[in-house]
């Protein structure tokens, strides 16, 4: 009988710390919600004319790629979609049957139409994010700063040589390599170049350094890496020039070059890619965990990966940032490897991934290792009329909020930090963390109120 009644008993707390645990504090959520947000990593669209279409919001779009089902949150019954139409267009209906997203409908484009090429940041401003930070081929109308920050695609520079082999590898690579290969050569032409030079020496000197120039020239903060796409994150041990500019030089005119000894030029560019992006101050994104495509190869994309490059001495100066943290299955790996002084992370795709609940747990794990390396992200992108970038956006954001609140009440609860220490890291995640990072300057981090002290 006593046996009965403590385990009763304890299913009894069980039950209620889950209760808890699932809501975050009402105070501190209502303080989150009011914080203006730098938003890490997304895919804005540009605004396009009647017949235009936008192409670059990504180098490597799903759409092409044999379809997917998508996760739970992401499907369009969740509700949060019918709140954000509330919040975003005066949406009045509790369902989505077609004549009333027609008025929906009807209703956004009277609202672009009113804002003409502010109608970006006008969404912005609805979902409280002070700064958006574009991965885009290139930025575009409505996408100006200090409301967007170019992030632009630089894995092109990585495969300079013939890519059918590579491209033969799984049905997403023969869409994807291809991608690549006219990217770079969107890159040679803006330099005035009409093919590869002829060494190894001249390609790194003409063409990848002055590219990275260039984007920072045209308000690049960072470069952005899809690799996880291509191959796997190992870049293997360092690779000096010499030991293979012979690679380069026999296959830069044509051919097929042998795979070990693809991959090993391709590890020597990055490298020289990452080193040149911490001389110009461009911090290195790179996408980790789980990606589109029914073909992508999970464990290529996990974060542990990286080590050989995130210990790389001659790399120290160049600042790392996992995107999605590791998402979907290696968010663990990322807690330790924010250890590293260049290391950062965000939660970017986690929050249209998986639900607030499993979020505030990744997010919270984080904030016990290292809080001054979180980052807030969206990942918003573009998808149908109905449920577009200004969507998605609405719903990542107030997800990733509703998260970090259940995260920091679940450390006040268990008395790790102070009601007051809780507000300090949600203007570190939400803004602060951010804008020391990219030198982008304090700012407020609120929208009303009085602004916490910036622990930095």
């Amino acid at each position: 009988m006593i046996r009965r009644v403590f385990l009763s008993a304890f299913a009894l707390c069980f039950a209620f710390g889950l209760a808890v645990a699932q809501s975050p504090d009402p105070q501190l959520l209502a303080v989150i919600n009011h914080i203006k947000a730098i938003d890490n990593h997304s895919h804005p669209p540009k605004l396009v004319s009647p017949g235009e279409k936008d192409t670059e919001f990504d180098a490597l779009p799903c759409d092409p790629l044999e379809p997917s089902t998508p996760t739970t949150i992401s499907r369009p019954e969740n509700p949060q979609y019918l709140a954000a139409w509330k919040a975003l267009y005066g949406y009045q209906y509790n369902d989505a049957t077609p004549e009333h997203v027609r008025q929906l409908l009807e209703a956004k484009k009277k609202v672009m139409q009113e804002q003409g090429d502010n109608y970006p940041n006008w969404v912005l401003d609805h979902l409280g994010i002070e700064t958006e930070f574009g991965n885009r081929l290139a930025m575009g109308r409505g996408l100006q700063p200090p409301h967007f920050r170019w992030v632009p695609f630089d894995d092109a520079l990585m495969f300079p040589l013939d890519n059918t082999d590579l491209g033969a590898e799984s049905p997403d690579r023969k869409i994807f390599f291809p991608r690549e290969t006219s990217l770079l050569q969107r890159y040679l032409k803006d330099l005035g170049l009409h093919s590869l030079p002829a060494t190894l020496q001249d390609y790194t000197a003409k063409v990848i350094s002055p590219t990275l120039e260039l984007q920072k020239k045209n308000g690049a903060v960072a470069v952005k890496f899809e690799a996880a796409y291509l191959r796997s994150l190992d870049f293997g041990p360092t690779e000096q020039i010499g030991a293979v500019q012979s690679i380069y030089q026999r296959f830069a005119r044509g051919g097929i070059p042998p795979r070990a000894d693809y991959t090993r030029l391709q590890n020597f560019l990055f490298r020289y890619i990452a080193g040149e992006a911490g001389r110009l101050g461009l911090a290195v994104h790179f996408h980790t965990g789980g990606g589109c495509g029914t073909y992508f190869q999970l464990m290529g994309s996990n974060p542990a990966l990286l080590e050989s490059v995130l210990d790389d001495p001659a790399l120290r100066k160049t600042t790392f940032v996992l995107l999605h943290g590791g998402a979907g299955a290696f968010t663990k790996y990322v807690s330790y490897l924010l250890m590293k002084p260049n290391v950062y992370t965000d939660f970017s795709e986690q929050t249209w991934l998986i639900s607030t609940r499993a979020l505030s747990q990744v997010i919270r794990e984080w904030l016990e290792w290292y809080p001054e390396k979180a980052l807030f992200g969206t990942d918003l992108y573009p998808n149908t009329p109905e449920i577009n970038w200004e969507e998605i956006g609405w719903q990542t954001t107030q997800s990733g909020r509703e998260a970090l609140a259940i995260a920091l009440t679940g450390m006040i609860e268990d008395r790790e930090i102070s009601r007051d220490r809780a507000l300090e890291l949600a203007h570190m995640v939400l803004h602060d963390n951010a804008a020391k990072l990219y030198g982008l300057g304090a700012g407020s981090g609120a929208a009303t109120g009085e602004r916490t002290r910036n622990p930095e």
